[in-house]
């Protein structure tokens, strides 16, 4: 099988196509990084919870009661960055077949409107869990800024 001819406008076209996911992708970096930034900080409160408590059965109450929420939230955000990096993956697939459908001449239209689908409900998926993460944790500061108020 022969490859088709390429002319530079199917080559500049095919770059252009591929701009809008190359920079999508650009902020799900960012947005991977602030949702990795949080997941740190969830793990080593509660590491210094439990290493300053000492051991989980002598725990008091609100600690454990602490150590449940951030359980939650670690949930929480860790899907949510695994959802991103599915939206990542599938957006390197877009892109990719792009170029594939250029270079070889074959028609991935329906593929690749099916892959950036898919990569936008991720998307969707790690926002929504990213958001709950968020929700939770400002509510647990406003329970305890509530309770010290009194």
């Amino acid at each position: 099988m022969a490859l088709p001819e390429l002319h530079l406008n199917d080559v500049s076209q095919a770059i252009q196509l591929a701009l809008a996911p190359a920079f999508l992708l650009t902020s799900l970096a960012g947005l991977l990084n602030v949702m990795a930034g949080r997941l740190a900080r969830i793990i080593d409160r509660g590491r210094h919870l439990t290493e300053t408590e000492g051991i989980a059965e002598r725990l008091p109450g609100h600690v454990r009661d602490e150590l449940r929420q951030l359980d939650r939230r670690r949930h929480l955000a860790s899907t949510a960055i695994g959802a991103s990096t599915l939206a990542s993956l599938l957006l390197c697939l877009v892109v990719s077949s792009l170029f594939v459908e250029v270079y070889l001449g074959t028609p991935l239209r329906g593929t690749v409107g099916v892959l950036f689908m898919l990569a936008m409900l991720s998307l969707i998926v790690s926002l929504s869990y990213f958001l709950r993460e968020v929700h939770l944790a400002t509510t647990s500061i406003r329970i305890a800024a509530a309770g010290s108020e009194r």
